[in-house]
């Protein structure tokens, strides 16, 4: 990976990352100084934003510490495992808060229920994802334990030459 593509990654992984720590700030405080008003309850609504920002920004600081480990070359590393796993129970917390959100707008949706079908939807591609980096990560357990097989074999090569 080139420095200019973990360069821009990371550009990207900060700006989201003050951006969902900008969003908590402003749930925080709407959640002490604003009043309930309007069609859908607030509060629960602002509680369950703020835990939605805190399992993005985990998954961040995971894909962070992973594009560290490609730059220094180590990604391939039993090491890397902790950190793809946190990822995967990220996306599927922000799937179980997205399916909250759906839960707590569905009762003003009685006159649209699309609208709940919709979201429901959107909650599965989020665990799609989920899905798809356990892929992923199946895909990196292979390469560790071809890498380690490599390290066996040249070794036994070296006692032979």
């Amino acid at each position: 990976m080139g420095k200019l593509t973990v360069g821009a990654l990371r550009a990207v992984l900060v700006v989201v990352l003050a951006g969902t720590g900008f969003v908590q700030v402003l749930m925080v405080w709407a959640l002490f100084t604003d009043p309930e008003d309007g069609s859908l309850p607030l509060t629960p609504m602002r509680l369950v934003t703020i835990l939605g920002m805190v399992s993005v920004q985990v998954a961040l600081v995971c894909v962070w510490r992973l594009v560290t480990m490609v730059r220094r070359g180590t990604v391939f590393s039993h090491a890397s495992f902790r950190y793809v796993d946190i990822v995967i129970g990220s996306i599927v917390a922000a799937a179980l808060v997205w399916f909250t959100v759906t839960a707590i707008n569905a009762p003003g949706q009685r006159e649209d229920p699309g609208v709940t079908l919709i979201m429901g939807g959107i909650g599965v591609a989020i665990l799609g994802v989920a899905l798809f980096v356990l892929v992923l990560r199946t895909l990196l357990a292979q390469a560790v334990a071809r890498d380690v097989e490599a390290s066996a074999m040249q070794a036994e090569l070296d006692e032979v030459i």
